[in-house]
């Protein structure tokens, strides 16, 4: 069969086209664990974000699929629904598949008459999808694929779910990156990829999706599997790599190992960007953090969440943000996590949550102070009611979801109030003191990147500042109205077809 596989072009704001464009690992991992005869395609819709109908009308001539499958998150359901009427349109007789964090906990989103969708992929979807399309080449019934909801002559059937996979054996098998059709994958200036080590997170912060998709669980890769992962993507082009794992510092141990393991293999050569929490950092950073450097991270996503005690205990994310001394609790960990990475020449993406129920504009300040002071790149989100979360259930019985299109659902734009503040307020304090933060980065970047600096400065600082004006450099426009051209350009920015 042929089997053309697409994800949305609806990207996250906190960095220009021109600085990162990851690829969506999920679908060279469906595209891996299929049986070796299917003809499959990956396209990476972020990368054409500028000619998305085009793109996907010459893939449909191009492939001529079978399946289409689409990987969503909330913010791009609508654009999803776009696309999959854009491909009934041109190929009436397809089946449509969609999966991902969206579909698997709003299916019922996807299975409204007329939606065009045939099939939804709940949770982990490479055995999933393997054995759909075994079932559709045999003219098998669907019923015993577990994971799986799907539409019959009476209206759709639900499943039971698929339990998570261990990742022990072979099961699961490697992605496959020559399936990708579409080039342009960067993070400032390289090429980049993404490898996973483990799956899964057994904290249950109040605004992830993570435990509501799959449960609380960790579990891991072989590190020859992960090290063959590192080397094909390398042997691909990457010269820097994303490790999406949901929270590889779970396990310190392992994370020293894994780093070890790294260096011994010679893949050290490669700039690694990894996502952790503050209180393993900053426990053990004295060990840790030489070892990852020497294994080649540059960048570390630190989950500090929020500076406030208060903040901390709503979004649930106290204990991993912790300090402990003998067994107790003596403060947040941040700090000391930052001066560990700083002081191993590492940069520190700082991941903080502002506008939580009780929040005052003298709170959110003082987050938005600590992130200028202390965090090297700025990744300030606001809490987002995304579906099934304890956060959701939160906010809606206190009535303060404010916005209900989905496209906004992007983290950075406010879509709930607090008690003492609109969500536009909310917003509006983060976008005026964010774009003056990503400015403290530049000198770093110089440093490491500077080609790509001379290359493209114009297009990240115009990204950074869009909504501004001549009037408004020269002090002859308010923030505001400035502010609400950047709205007004971000409104736009959302629609790809």
């Amino acid at each position: 069969m042929n089997v053309l596989l697409l994800s949305m072009p609806d990207s996250f704001e906190h960095m220009p086209t021109v600085a990162v464009r990851m690829p969506n690992g999920a679908l060279c991992s469906l595209a891996g664990n299929l049986d070796a005869h299917h003809q499959v395609a990956v396209a990476d819709l972020i990368l054409v974000q500028q000619s998305v109908r085009e793109t996907v009308e010459r893939l449909m001539r191009e492939h001529a699929p079978d399946v289409v499958g689409l990987s969503v998150m909330t913010f791009q359901r609508k654009t999803s629904l776009r696309i999959v009427e854009l491909v009934r349109s041109l190929h009436p007789g397809v089946r449509i598949v969609v999966g991902g964090y969206d579909p698997s906990l709003a299916a019922k989103a996807y299975m409204a008459d007329g939606s065009g969708v045939d099939c939804v992929v709940r949770g982990e979807g490479e055995i999933t999808f393997r054995e759909l399309l075994r079932a559709m080449e045999s003219g098998q019934g669907f019923g015993n694929i577990l994971g799986l909801s799907y539409r019959t002559e009476d209206g759709w059937r639900e499943n039971p779910a698929r339990p998570v996979h261990s990742l022990e054996g072979d099961e699961i098998r490697m992605p496959e990156r020559d399936a990708r059709v579409l080039a342009g994958y960067t993070m400032m200036g390289r090429q980049v990829d993404v490898v996973e080590t483990s799956r899964g997170c057994t904290f249950d912060c109040g605004f992830c999706s993570i435990i509501e998709m799959r449960g609380r669980n960790f579990h891991t890769y072989a590190f020859d599997r992960v090290l063959a992962d590192i080397r094909d993507a390398r042997d691909h082009g990457a010269r820097a790599i994303f490790i999406v794992d949901d929270n590889i510092s779970l396990n310190i141990k392992r994370f020293e190992a894994l780093c070890r393991a790294i260096i011994d293999a010679g893949l050290n050569d490669i700039a690694y960007t990894v996502q952790a929490m503050t209180s393993p950092i900053a426990m053990h950073g004295d060990t840790l953090a030489p070892l990852m450097r020497e294994a080649g991270f540059r960048y570390v996503f630190l989950g500090i969440e929020n500076i406030l005690e208060d903040d901390l205990q709503f979004l649930k994310a106290a204990a991993k943000n912790e300090f402990r001394q003998n067994g107790q609790a003596t403060g947040n960990a941040s700090l000391r996590a930052i001066e560990f990475l700083h002081q191993n020449k590492m940069y520190v993406v700082g991941g903080l949550i502002v506008g939580n129920p009780d929040d005052t504009r003298e709170s959110i300040k003082a987050n938005l102070e600590f992130a200028s002071k202390y965090v090297d790149w700025p990744y300030i989100q606001h809490p987002t009611p995304y579906p099934g979360t304890p956060m959701t259930k939160e906010f809606r019985a206190r009535n303060l979801i404010m916005i209900d299109r989905m496209e906004e659902y992007d983290g950075t734009t406010a879509v709930v109030a607090t008690r003492h503040l609109q969500p536009e307020e909310i917003e509006y304090e983060r976008w005026r003191a964010e774009r003056w933060m990503k400015t403290r980065h530049i000198p770093a970047v110089i440093s490491h990147e500077p080609l790509f600096v001379l290359r493209n400065w114009w297009k990240m600082l115009s990204f950074t500042f869009r909504g501004s004006s001549i009037k408004s450099v020269l002090g002859l426009e308010s923030d505001r109205a400035v502010f609400q051209r950047y709205r007004d350009i971000r409104s736009a920015e959302r629609v790809y077809l």
